[in-house]
């Protein structure tokens, strides 16, 4: 092919992808208008803090999911003035179970930045949005466009499935390259009226019709010009993250449980990294630090530590391996950091990982008397 062939084809097909784009947004709302979700919890009363809380929720997490605990955390923290005031314990346990814990953290210390330095009105300017901790360019968008209905372009993991396959972008999104062409496609399509419909139709496409697998591509008011359709390549893009060459990494970990007369010991996590912030049993590298390091160590006590059913938990980069030691104690530990016993009480307002919160509330059900029958 000539250099001038070449030419004229990248031109008249980038030509007809502007025409296309044209109609993009009218289309789609279009379909929004008769199929669109209206009645999801955030979208009544649609402040820029309850969208902000379900922009928060919703990363990486589906709207079943996120609804009830969207609710739980606005009828205890109605507007970011409640957030900001909450110890951030509270702001844990409610949030235990939904997972990505620095979600929650970032929201807390975001919300004490809108009071301490914007007078507790969240930001509407997108840059000063994007200062605050957790709250990245396409998150600040969607604020402000539901929010305000004012004309931002945003481009979440529903967007970049949408115009990846629409527009047969080539190349995994993550690369930088190719995230630029899909913001330039994402700009192109946004329409300047109608912003806040526009935003919540597209993601509501990728939800919906644009899913990951069996796109529903009959019904779907794009196909008609979409590559990946004409193309059957809908399984093919987005084009997958390239596979790591490592072996996917298995961490193990010994968990101390200690049992005694008030509950089982826990200790606060640091504020960062996996489970931050959060209350945990004590891990240690091997089963003899875990016995020996926090000063249950008399004989007597030592005979009567039974191993419990190991906890397996998967996270992004790696899978957990937890073996819990349930070591039945009558007093307090003698070498340990600051921690305290934990009941199940509903008073005792604790942010727990699941797994660590399943696992305790089995052994508070059985009784430590019963962990002799679990011996292994």
């Amino acid at each position: 092919m000539s250099t001038a062939t070449g030419s004229a084809m990248g031109s008249a097909t980038g030509s007809a992808m502007g025409s296309a784009a044209a109609t993009f947004a009218p289309r789609l709302l279009a379909w929004w208008d008769v199929h669109g979700r209206k009645n999801l919890p955030w979208q009544s009363a649609r402040t820029p803090y309850r969208v902000w809380l379900s922009e928060v929720m919703l990363q990486q997490t589906q709207v079943a999911t996120a609804t009830p605990y969207f609710l739980r955390f606005t009828q205890q923290y109605p507007d970011v003035a409640a957030l900001a005031a909450a110890p951030l314990g509270d702001v844990l346990h409610l949030w235990a179970g939904l997972g990505y814990y620095a979600r929650a953290r970032n929201l807390h210390a975001a919300a004490k930045a809108v009071v301490a330095d914007h007078a507790g009105k969240v930001p509407e300017d997108l840059e000063a949005l994007q200062t605050l901790p957790g709250i990245g360019r396409s998150t600040a968008a969607a604020i402000l466009s539901l929010a305000h209905n004012t004309r931002h372009t945003i481009l979440d993991g529903n967007v970049k499935r949408v115009l990846t396959r629409w527009a047969g972008v080539e190349g995994f999104p993550g690369l930088p390259a190719v995230e630029r062409r899909l913001w330039a496609l994402a700009e192109s399509c946004t329409p300047a009226a109608r912003n806040a419909d526009y935003t919540q139709a597209i993601m509501d496409l990728g939800a919906t019709l644009c899913s990951r697998s069996r796109p529903a591509c009959a019904i779907c008011p794009l196909q008609q010009d979409c590559v990946a359709h004409s193309t059957q390549r809908q399984a093919e893009l987005p084009v997958r993250k390239p596979a790591a060459t490592k072996a996917r990494r298995v961490r193990r970990v010994v968990a101390l449980v200690a049992v005694g007369p008030a509950g089982v010991w826990l200790e606060q996590r640091p504020a960062k990294g996996i489970w931050g912030g959060l209350w945990s049993l004590p891990e240690f590298a091997d089963e003899a630090a875990a016995l020996r390091v926090h000063g249950f160590d008399k004989a007597a006590q030592l005979r009567q530590a039974r191993l419990w059913g190991t906890v397996f938990h998967s996270f992004t980069h790696y899978d957990l391996e937890l073996v819990p030691w349930v070591l039945p104690v009558t007093g307090q530990p003698q070498r340990t950091p600051a921690g305290l016993w934990y009941n199940g009480a509903p008073e005792m307002r604790l942010g727990l990982p699941a797994p660590v919160e399943k696992l305790v509330a089995a052994l508070l059900e059985a009784g430590h008397e019963s962990t002799e029958g679990e011996a292994e």
